[in-house]
């Protein structure tokens, strides 16, 4: 299967008047799609990572506003004004740290807020229009990183990555998946490194699923084993996504990237991440004001319906963690790549377009 085929099975997709998205919770074993008609079951989904990935949470977000704004069309006024209201409610308590989710659901309601003296009708094809753009956006985004980050891969290079930042996680191509693809488009030879990427395993079930199959070269480890590959000189670079960067640089990502941090900088590895503007939350000054999710005990003390864990333990189970912007060598965006985020470069940065 060729990058463009892959970027053909959709994350998310419109489908004769529903959301469907992938079911990431079952691959790599089953692929299906799971059909979306309201603002509340895609607010479901979000919850229990039917869909995930900080860009792919955002178009869903959008289509979730779209979706509730076309089920009420035919309410009154003041009705449709109120569930809409609603809607953009239960969508926003889906999931805290991806700042994807709210800055879809800011677009989203700015759009809406610019349509307030149309029927509702109209207002719901418009916000349709409007999640369709922030879909094909993403996509745009993601190639334009992809450029600027393939740059960053010497050729032969080995590149390990945590979680999954690639197709599956966005609209398509992907953001850290997205640098790799288009390094290999670029006809560098480039083999990945994926840690399984605890308790949810996105990086053995989807990571490693991506890079199959594409036929980009990928060895699965566990994730306690990067720092013995890195202190046997087998790792030349270090890419990640994000959930939300704090104005000053600081990272939020999966749970277990802080660690992989670390160890690059003790081994003198660059450590890349790779991040839509969207991403860069200049509200927060650092890490420290970034929600983080704790999720359930159920997801550490097994998988599935396997249970490995003694009965009575307790369990902490944060989604997410955060690496200080000082172990980060650059952000990669669709705007260009930031050497040594800090707060003064990501102010310039914003104001680029």
């Amino acid at each position: 299967m060729t990058s463009s085929q892959v970027e053909r099975v959709e994350t998310l997709r419109w489908c004769n008047g529903y959301l469907e998205m992938i079911d990431q919770r079952v691959l790599p074993a089953v692929f299906r799609y799971l059909r979306y008609d309201s603002a509340e079951a895609v607010a479901q989904g979000i919850r229990e990572m039917v869909v995930r990935g900080a860009p792919a949470i955002g178009c869903a977000a959008a289509y979730g506003v779209a979706l509730e704004a076309l089920r009420q069309c035919e309410a009154s006024g003041s009705d449709f004004t109120d569930r809409m209201a609603g809607a953009f409610n239960v969508l926003a308590a889906s999931r805290p740290t991806a700042v994807n989710l709210f800055w879809a659901l800011g677009r989203m309601r700015k759009r809406w807020d610019s349509l307030a003296s149309q029927p509702a009708a109209a207002q719901a094809h418009a916000l349709l229009a409007e999640a369709h753009e922030i879909l094909a956006e993403d996509i745009r985004v993601n190639r334009a990183m992809g450029e600027h980050g393939a740059a960053l891969l010497a050729d032969g290079a080995r590149v390990l990555t945590h979680c999954n930042a690639g197709a599956l996680a966005t609209a398509g191509h992907g953001t850290a998946l997205g640098v790799i693809r288009s390094a290999v488009e670029a006809g560098k030879r480039i083999s990945v490194i994926a840690d399984e990427t605890r308790p949810f395993l996105q990086g053995a079930r989807l990571t490693a699923w991506e890079m199959v199959q594409e036929r980009i070269p990928v060895t699965l480890i566990t994730d306690n084993m990067a720092g013995f590959l890195m202190s046997r000189g087998e790792v030349d670079a270090v890419i990640v996504g994000t959930d939300r960067v704090a104005a000053n640089g600081d990272v939020a990502n999966k749970i277990g990237t802080y660690m992989v941090a670390v160890l690059a900088h003790r081994h003198r590895i660059p450590f890349y991440v790779a991040c839509p503007t969207s991403t860069i939350d200049m509200s927060i000054a650092d890490g420290a004001g970034i929600p983080i999710e704790e999720r359930s005990r159920e997801e550490v003390t097994g998988f599935r319906d396997c249970q490995w864990a003694a009965d009575g333990v307790l369990v902490r189970n944060p989604a997410f963690d955060i690496t200080p912007a000082e172990l980060v060598t650059a952000l990669i965006t669709e705007r260009g790549v930031v050497h040594q985020p800090n707060l003064e470069q990501l102010t310039a940065l914003a104001a680029r377009r």
